[in-house]
């Protein structure tokens, strides 16, 4: 996708955004739309991530959920993080936020379509500059964080996984919180 086909396509999606339900990102290979609108665990889990993060980072650096999203115009890129890990004077900009900027992108992943969190942003944020992607899975239980980007024959890709289960510490960037009591799935 050229530059002025992604500025067609976001134009497009931002007039569709309040009329169709669910969130619309593009992705290296097109559009990515979960029509799962977030339940509680979802918004549990991420409320919860975002307060232990928070709680253990200086003052200045936020995790942030909600809009804007992170785009990189030149890949073709706009992605819309569960959370986002980010210096607040880094947030004081127009539109969207660089995603270089941000300290970490985290996900909780849908229930609905978990192959946009284990793949598509795997591909994804290495390739737009987002240096640690923490995946949190409240079908299983467990997550990972990827970290180390690194030149690949097919683009950057993350070079290191920390997998963990609920229950554990992570490290997330600078930061290490409690996965404890974090909410699963219900069947």
């Amino acid at each position: 996708m050229n530059s002025h086909q992604h500025r067609a396509t976001r134009s497009l999606l931002l007039t569709m955004e309040d009329t169709l339900p669910g969130k619309f990102e593009i992705t290296k290979n097109g559009l990515v739309h979960d029509l799962g609108s977030p339940n509680s665990p979802h918004e549990l889990t991420r409320a919860r991530l975002r307060r232990r993060l928070e709680n253990v980072a200086p003052k200045e650096i936020v995790a942030h959920s909600g809009k804007p999203d992170v785009e990189n115009e030149p890949e073709g890129i706009m992605r819309r993080p569960d959370v986002m890990v980010i210096a607040m004077a880094d947030m004081d900009v127009p539109g969207s936020f660089d995603p270089r900027t941000l300290r970490a992108a985290i996900e909780v992943v849908s229930r609905s379509n978990p192959d946009n969190d284990w793949v598509g942003k795997v591909r994804d944020y290495p390739l737009i500059g987002i240096p640690v992607y923490a995946i949190f899975d409240p079908r299983t239980a467990t997550g990972a964080v990827l970290t180390d980007i690194h030149p690949t024959p097919e683009g950057p890709r993350y070079a290191t996984r920390k997998d963990f289960v609920y229950g554990e510490d992570v490290t997330i960037g600078e930061w290490t919180i409690s996965t404890d009591n974090l909410p699963q799935y219900k069947d």
